[in-house]
């Protein structure tokens, strides 16, 4: 005869777990931040500069942001000297701004 599963015991487990990845995810996001000199910013901006990040639907601006992190933790020197830079990032961020002529898709 089989013996019986303990349920509680497994979802008690799964939850852990969760909880683990979750804390693991808050620190890695945490090290993201300061890696990139982010943690410069006050809350104020940096939680506006994410919100125009996820609103923004331009999908060449997200493909230059992508190739610009791709980049940054492929330790380019130059991506993380110029982290903590302005590097035409806040008028790549900017929703409502238009990107200069020639210039689409870089940033």
């Amino acid at each position: 005869m089989r013996k019986p599963r303990d349920y509680d015991t497994e979802l008690q487990a799964l939850n852990d777990k969760a909880k683990q990845l979750r804390t693991r995810k808050q620190t890695q996001l945490g090290v993201l931040v300061i890696a990139t000199g982010a943690d410069a910013l006050g809350l104020e901006i940096l939680a506006g500069v994410l919100l125009a990040a996820i609103s923004n639907n331009d999908p060449l601006r997200k493909e230059a942001w992508r190739n610009r992190g791709a980049a940054f933790f492929q330790g380019s020197t130059k991506a993380r000297r110029s982290a903590g830079k302005d590097a035409g990032g806040t008028q790549a961020i900017d929703p409502n701004t238009q990107p200069a002529a020639g210039t689409a898709g870089t940033a």
